[in-house]
């Protein structure tokens, strides 16, 4: 298992339109690929668990993968978070 912590930066959070981009991202990989908020969890290649995860700016997210491809996955989820959210 890997996993990093990312601060959302982007004045409205995480919402509809980086959500789904970040899922269909995601769907890349066989690894697991969780997005966890305050004890919350959410599988990373489904919109609606991450939306009801309600991450705001200034608040912190940790992404986790687990399987075959995890590394490529946390890889492609950071670069992805820092240019988009």
């Amino acid at each position: 298992m890997q996993e990093f912590s990312y601060t959302i930066t982007d004045p409205s959070g995480i919402h509809a339109r980086p959500a789904g981009l970040l899922a269909q991202k995601m769907q890349e990989f066989k690894s697991d690929i969780t997005l966890n908020r305050n004890g919350q969890s959410a599988d990373a290649k489904k919109v609606i668990g991450m939306m009801k995860l309600r991450p705001k700016c200034g608040q912190t997210v940790i992404v986790r993968a687990e399987g075959e491809d995890e590394t490529a996955a946390i890889e492609a989820a950071r670069e992805f978070l820092t240019a988009n959210m």
